[in-house]
């Protein structure tokens, strides 16, 4: 459901896990989804990690172990999450994980895939 607005997809509750690593956000419509921190650091929305373009979209490994120390809001329509490994320039629209929450079975497995195909792990070396 989008707000009356039409400015996008209504978060009911976001809730950080216990032990820092799993984040769950329900949504208006009955959406709801948890998030692994894994998931959510490797696929920021930053330009860090996106880039400007496709071609500059980096791949990032070794996050099987990072944290969300914190959620900050960002207006109505938004959270920055910091992250363990000190990553804290991801702005994670309500759209962006209403998105992420539809697709995130196939979004994990493409990240996967990269990861396997530069023989890069999810754990630190």
């Amino acid at each position: 459901m989008l707000q009356a607005s039409g400015e996008g997809p209504v978060p009911t509750e976001l809730r950080l896990s216990a032990d820092k690593t799993t984040l769950r956000i329900s949504f208006v419509d009955g959406l709801d989804a948890e998030f692994p921190a894994e998931l959510l650091r490797v696929e920021s929305p930053s330009a860090e990690v996106q880039g400007h373009s496709p071609s500059e979209r980096k791949l990032v490994p070794g996050k099987r172990l990072v944290t969300i120390l914190s959620i900050e809001p960002v207006g109505n329509y938004a959270v920055r999450l910091v992250f363990s490994d000190g990553h804290h320039t991801g702005i994670y629209s309500w759209v962006y994980f209403h998105e992420l929450a539809r697709n995130k079975d196939v979004v994990w497995r493409a990240y996967l895939d990269r990861l396997q195909a530069a023989s890069l792990s999810r754990d630190l070396v």
